[in-house]
């Protein structure tokens, strides 16, 4: 009773704070919507008002926004595959992740919203979705909606497990109420052996957790990528390219700096741009023609032209292919305290890669491929500037890190095969109910 009396207090304590915060939630979506318009939209599935007749069966995955949407790509692919009985729901919290669940799947899977954590809205969400079981991707530890799982029968598996040092503090806050939460999960299935620790500090039991490996690393090279690549090159023409990839707003001004010492060396040399959020499309094409460089866009002209200084990259979901476009790839959210971005895209499109300090999303990742040689990073602006230099004069050590780079990634392979046996017997007890 203890227990239980102790979870009812923490629950509602944390719900009416929530409650509270409401206002907030409309202001935050206000505030988005003047920056990004898509935030204008679809409000009702932020709260969880449906439309539509309840479902029946569904098997659900969540992830949060574009880089776990890519994560989760080669396990909705195989579930497809391997299910194609099943009805799948993928919800996303931001409107560029709505986007690439659209672009991967079109109208094959089903897509709306994640509600907030508001028990009221958790509950209608899993009334009308009815799923079978939540697949949660990576770091998304709502407490009203793990309670609300384990509340109406669904069981719960949070996938490619990540937790940063800086995350096991932040959540050390609720630690009382988060820990109580991820012991509802039925598996907690981590990126690596630290982070199954670190779940285990915060309050899962160690029976929960297993290391199965990143799914990322089952990341697939799209088919005709050499034919894009070629293509790309042959508008480009025989001169250096670099890639500025998954940029935020407080990197941009370093990119700018570092293009335009590269072009004093390479004075031909073409940036190829992909900023993090669609908001900054605009903007970082106003900036290089601000610079005094000659720029285009993919949505308007397609291809780079011959006297381009800078091509922004202002579409979703083309990233891996315009990494293998490049001779070298910075990876953004490494200058400024983000904590990195996916590196294996670039390792596995052959592409050496050079990052900021700032790593700690993807800690082992980066570790790896830094002692594999596929990695250089910058300590600053001028580190990551300098490593750049380097590589796009030394054609020898991009064939080796690149190379480096594409092993580890073959080697790393494993995780998707694993999560699939993990989440079988969840699966094969819909197939069974369905039959």
């Amino acid at each position: 009773m203890r227990t239980d009396l102790i979870e009812r207090l923490l629950r509602g304590l944390y719900s009416t704070v929530l409650y509270l915060l409401v206002p907030l939630t409309i202001y935050h979506l206000i505030w988005r919507g003047f920056r990004q318009p898509s935030y204008f939209q679809r409000w009702n599935e932020r709260y969880a008002r449906y439309g539509d007749s309840p479902h029946t069966s569904t098997l659900w995955l969540h992830a949060v926004s574009v880089g776990e949407v890519n994560a989760a790509v080669p396990l909705v692919n195989a579930l497809r595959r391997g299910r194609p009985d099943l009805h799948l729901l993928v919800t996303t919290i931001t409107p560029t992740g709505s986007e690439r669940v659209r672009a991967l799947w079109g109208h094959d899977v089903e897509h709306v919203y994640l509600p907030y954590d508001l028990p009221g809205a958790v509950a209608r969400f899993l009334r009308h979705y009815r799923p079978r079981a939540g697949l949660i991707m990576e770091t998304e530890l709502w407490p009203n909606l793990l309670f609300g799982c384990r509340d109406h029968g669904v069981p719960a598996f949070i996938l490619n497990a990540r937790l940063s040092e800086r995350s096991l503090r932040g959540y050390r806050v609720l630690a009382p109420l988060v820990s109580r939460a991820l012991r509802t999960v039925n598996t907690v299935a981590a990126q690596s052996m630290a982070d199954a620790m670190r779940f285990v500090q915060l309050g899962a039991r160690s029976a929960q957790v297993v290391d199965v490996g990143n799914l990322k690393y089952d990341v697939m090279v799209p088919d005709g990528l050499e034919k894009f690549a070629a293509e790309c090159r042959a508008h480009c023409g025989r001169r250096p390219v670099w890639i500025a990839a998954s940029t935020h707003e407080d990197e941009e001004a370093a990119v700018i700096s570092i293009h335009r010492r590269l072009r004093e060396r390479y004075p031909d040399l073409l940036l190829l741009w992909a900023p993090r959020h669609p908001e900054r499309f605009r903007v970082v094409a106003d900036h290089s023609r601000a610079s005094g460089w000659q720029v285009s866009t993919r949505s308007r002209a397609q291809w780079p032209s011959a006297g381009d200084a800078v091509f922004v990259i202002d579409t979703l979901g083309e990233l891996l292919h315009f990494y293998a476009c490049a001779d070298v790839a910075f990876v953004g959210g490494s200058l400024q305290d983000v904590g990195g971005h996916n590196l294996l895209e670039p390792a596995a499109a052959g592409t050496a890669i050079v990052t900021g300090p700032h790593l700690h999303n993807f800690a082992e990742i980066s570790r790896q491929l830094d002692e594999a040689g596929a990695l250089l990073i910058g300590a600053d602006p001028m580190g990551v500037g300098g490593a750049l230099e380097e590589l796009l004069g030394d054609p020898a050590k991009r064939r080796k890190m690149t190379a480096a780079g594409q092993m580890l990634v073959e080697s790393g392979r494993g995780a998707l095969a694993q999560t699939l046996v993990l989440l079988a017997p969840a699966l094969a007890a819909e197939k069974q109910e369905a039959a």
